[in-house]
């Protein structure tokens, strides 16, 4: 596919167009790679980043900063961008690489994002590079919440859980499917005082494991405001008789919450 799509969903157009087919070339190609560029775009790309938070986060200390920038600019994130540019369309890897699924592996996709950032930094300075990294990374950041300070899914939810007073969650491989070199995991988590059980998927049992996890989370935090939101019964009224008393839901809120099948 010719590099010009590639350029119009980057937002930037070359006037060294050699530097862009080098930062999409990987070294099993050939002897000009990217290796080079990708150095210089992962120096690019912390300081661009940096830079943005600093500007958004005028509370923050340094070490929230630190820890913001470094989820913000790790493997996955980089992955997950060059996933939605499509980049993989754009990839020049050495026979063995293609067969072996190298187009989608993530590592090699988010080295080839800092490949482009170099070049885009060679091509016309930092502030070139600082605006198409502002772009790509304006979605993530309007997601940020600077309180979870980049902690991942599975964290996020066993300190919910904890505070919650619920059992740790239980994550199970249910399935993993695909060739040894390009596989892909499916794992359960299960929270068993909720009753909650979900499934995510990703290229690694990590992966998968905190994809279920961030849906487990959603679920779980839907369930307890569900019960934060039960009615109370007004002061005065009756209860039927030989009926038990109604719970109070900021009690159900703060203690482990019992599935029907679970002996008292």
């Amino acid at each position: 596919m010719e590099l010009t799509a590639l350029e119009e969903r980057l937002g930037y157009t070359f006037a060294q167009h050699a530097l862009l087919e080098q930062a999409v070339t990987h070294r099993s190609h050939g002897a000009v790679h990217n290796e080079r560029l990708e150095f210089l775009g992962d120096a690019v790309l912390n300081c661009a980043v940096a830079h943005l938070l600093f500007a958004k986060y005028a509370r923050l200390d340094e070490g929230d900063l630190s820890r913001l920038r470094s989820n913000l600019v790790k493997q996955q994130s980089l992955a997950d961008i060059a996933e939605k540019l499509v980049l993989s369309d754009f990839l020049r890897l050495g026979e063995g690489e293609m067969k072996s699924g190298g187009f989608r592996r993530p590592s090699i996709l988010a080295d080839t994002m800092e490949a482009i950032f170099g070049a885009i930094f060679v091509d016309s300075g930092f502030d070139a590079a600082r605006m198409v990294i502002g772009k790509l990374f304006d979605p993530v950041l309007k997601s940020v919440d600077p309180k979870t300070l980049g902690k991942d899914s599975k964290t996020l939810l066993q300190e919910y859980l904890q505070g919650k007073r619920i059992a740790l969650p239980v994550y199970t491989v249910v399935e993993t499917r695909g060739a040894a070199h390009n596989q892909e995991f499916e794992v359960e988590c299960s929270i068993p005082k909720l009753d909650i059980n979900v499934r995510g998927t990703g290229r690694s049992r990590r992966a998968a494991e905190q994809s279920a996890a961030k849906q487990a989370l959603e679920t779980a935090q839907h369930a307890m405001a569900l019960l934060g939101r039960r009615p109370r019964k007004k002061s005065g009224t009756s209860e039927p008789a030989g009926a038990a008393p109604a719970a109070d839901p900021a009690d159900d809120a703060g203690a482990p919450v019992q599935t029907a099948d679970q002996t008292t």
